[in-house]
């Protein structure tokens, strides 16, 4: 058994925490850009305690998720600014798109240099510019993992920068951050969460560590995402799910991910969905097909017996099978009314072309057993 683990530098989660980025920020520098979401009104708050700590600050929004030219433009705009900490406060667009400006800020060269897939894959070679990851959503687990998702709008593909030193200095969780999230947003981050729970539980590449945290993470979005959605000042209920969104994180970083993945990819590159509803609308179709491609191919795989602890954990019965386990997540997508893939403009045209770009996504790869390109279609169809 061999394994790697590798997380932020320092965490710190848990209500109230969110008073210390201030006098955290101040300790890496002297003048920050703060990466958020598309509203920059929202980092006003941040932006306070900044000002208190006697630190400069700036904000830099990020419409949608983050593309390869509105990173580039960051880059630009934070040398001008001599900014010297950058600090990723929003959801995990706003995260990658300043996880990829500090390390890019650090580096020579261009973008291209680094980037996978659309351009030439090597590494940063110098650390990335002190960055603190303060997430208000509870999905992606940005706060915790060393790569970068960007889109390219040119390729029409997401592309990952990925190394060590993207690893935040600090990933402050604080889910009082999350008590004003809309249902709507509940539900697609809390799916990309879970998902990003049972895809390392279940991939060729899960170990003990991240078994640990898995487990854990899917107990707590199993009781909590629910409530969430339908209570969303829930405090308990955000608690879990802040925590799942962090355990998630540290399990895709240090084990791997899965075809729910592995078609994620793509399908944002391609189309302006969202990455946390892509995977609500997969997940049970490619649960079950995994089940089904197991119990033919390989009914002595360990990860099939994986998928039945994944029902037990869900449902909360200790007699659950795998089968329990899709319908379940079939059950919670219904009540968290989770579009289909044509609300993104996805067709049936559109098949071919998706299948045959997610089976070259590395997310692909660590999938507990290789999918056919038949059955990869019919997961793709039956989700539109």
């Amino acid at each position: 058994m061999t394994f790697e683990f590798a997380t932020a530098h320092r965490v710190l989660f848990g209500p109230g925490t969110f008073k210390q980025a201030g006098a955290i920020a101040k300790g890496f520098g002297s003048r920050v850009m703060i990466v958020t979401g598309r509203s920059a009104e929202r980092a006003q708050r941040l932006g306070e305690q900044l000002t208190s700590a006697g630190v400069a600050w700036e904000v830099f929004p990020i419409a949608g998720e983050p593309t390869t030219v509105a990173v580039g433009e960051g880059v630009v705009r934070a040398r001008a600014s001599r900014c010297d900490v950058i600090i990723g406060f929003g959801g995990g667009s706003a995260i990658d798109a300043a996880k990829a400006i500090a390390g890019l800020l650090t580096n020579e060269g261009e973008m291209a240099d680094y980037l996978e897939v659309i351009g030439r894959g090597g590494p940063l070679t110098r650390p990335a510019a002190p960055l603190l990851a303060i997430p208000t959503t509870a999905g992606t687990g940005a706060e915790v993992t060393r790569n970068a998702v960007l889109a390219s709008p040119e390729h029409r593909v997401k592309a990952s920068l990925r190394s060590p030193h993207l690893l935040p200095r600090v990933a402050l969780v604080d889910p009082e951050l999350t008590l004003n999230l809309p249902p709507e947003l509940t539900a697609s981050t809390g799916m990309d969460a879970l998902t990003q729970l049972i895809e390392p539980y279940v991939c060729v590449r899960a170990n003990p560590l991240t078994d640990g945290v898995c487990v854990e993470g899917m107990r707590r979005a199993a009781r909590s995402l629910r409530r969430a959605f339908e209570r969303g000042d829930d405090a308990a209920a955000r608690e879990d799910m802040a925590l799942a969104s962090l355990f998630g994180g540290v399990a895709l970083a240090n084990a791997g991910l899965g075809a729910v993945h592995g078609f994620a990819a793509p399908i944002g590159g391609m189309f302006p969905a969202p990455h946390g509803a892509v995977c609500a609308a997969l997940l049970p179709g490619v649960m079950a097909a995994n089940v089904r491609a197991l119990r033919e191919r390989a009914p002595d795989n360990p990860a099939l017996r994986r998928y039945d602890e994944v029902a037990r954990l869900l449902t909360g019965s200790p007699q659950a099978t795998a089968a329990d386990g899709v319908t379940w997540t079939r059950e919670l997508c219904s009540a968290l009314g989770i579009s289909p893939l044509r609300t993104w403009g996805l067709t049936e045209t559109d098949v071919p072309a998706v299948v045959e770009k997610a089976l070259q996504a590395s997310s692909m790869k660590a999938n507990p057993i290789p999918l056919t390109a038949q059955e990869l279609g019919e997961i793709l169809r039956a989700a539109l």
